[in-house]
């Protein structure tokens, strides 16, 4: 993976038509445009909404322009590479169209309850309520983007002919999630047991609190507080791009067992490296309180239907 600068801007031969990390951007662009249009009188920023939009297809339309002029891997990569970038608007974005519909975050907990005679979110971070525990577990968490641009980067440097095919399925697999999370209003403990109490989560009482994401998105402290380096690093990137949004099935659990399986095809020595970072991302998705456990569960069941559905979408979108 040595970084060979003269190979990176040497010219390539040029490749006419969008990549498939565009088209399949342009298409999740494009469909939640039309969702903006139908719900526009109910949401509250839809004109930056339709902005942003169009920021993004003409960053698109710019980068395959600069491209065509400069044909190489390097301009390859930074097209592949902004789109992924463009996750940390996408992910956001999510809450604007489920904030519109009833919270279902009650029925998840009382499920939860259920079928565990408790809340785990609660009683993993008191069971495990060390700084040595905190901090692992936040580690975990916060490796899940630093991981994805490791199996990005790995395989443009060391297995360049997947490289368009895992940037591909990576992406795909965001979005994937990403359109249920637009009707599926389920916020995880952090949010949903700020709204109603710890202690009436503990208790097994779960109201149904309606509306009330539309216009409040307070925050739980995980891991009851315990200070720490990576405690703070989890809690400020929270506090910067969080939202009540997305907690079911979990999308940390599901895109980093999909990284694992490419990672996997390409090189198993540094899966095996990665592996305690990707359980200890499983596990503190529920130890932060971001999650329900069978958020999850679900995760991890979703995951290997949403690579199969990427993987077949590449071979209909790539046009190489």
């Amino acid at each position: 993976m040595a970084l060979n600068i003269q190979r990176l801007i040497t010219p390539t031969p040029r490749k006419n038509g969008l990549f498939g990390v565009e088209v399949i951007s342009l298409a999740y662009s494009a469909l939640t445009t039309l969702l903006i249009l139908f719900f526009y009188m109910r949401m509250d920023h839809p004109g930056e909404q339709l902005v942003g939009r169009i920021c993004i297809v003409g960053m698109t339309l710019v980068l395959y322009t600069v491209y065509r002029r400069y044909p190489c891997r390097l301009t390859i990569m930074v097209r592949v590479v902004a789109q992924l970038f463009l996750l940390a608007y996408w992910y956001p974005d999510t809450y604007e169209f489920n904030r519109l519909f009833p919270n279902l975050d009650h029925l998840f907990a009382s499920w939860e309850q259920l079928l565990f005679g408790c809340q785990p979110a609660l009683v993993f971070s008191e069971v495990c309520n060390t700084v040595w525990w905190s901090e692992a577990f936040n580690l975990g968490y916060w490796t899940y983007y630093p991981m994805m641009f490791l199996v990005v980067f790995y395989y443009f440097f060391a297995r360049y002919e997947g490289f368009m095919r895992a940037a591909f399925v990576l992406l795909c697999s965001f979005f994937l999630y990403y359109l249920i999370y637009l009707f599926l209003p389920v916020t995880g403990p952090q949010y949903y047991f700020q709204a109603i109490s710890p202690i009436q989560a503990a208790a097994g009482c779960f109201p149904d609190v309606g509306d009330y994401f539309l216009n409040h998105s307070e925050l739980m402290p995980n891991t009851n507080g315990i200070d720490g380096f990576f405690y703070r690093m989890v809690e400020s990137t929270q506090a910067s791009g969080e939202r009540p949004t997305a907690a079911f099935p979990s999308s940390h659990v599901g895109i980093s067992t999909i990284m694992m399986m490419l990672l996997w095809q390409a090189n198993r020595r540094l899966t095996l490296c990665i592996a305690p970072f990707y359980l200890l991302l499983c596990g503190a998705t529920v130890y932060i309180q971001a999650h329900y456990l069978i958020d999850a569960l679900a995760g991890l069941l979703s995951a290997l239907p949403v690579y199969w559905i990427s993987t077949r979408l590449y071979k209909v979108w790539s046009p190489f």
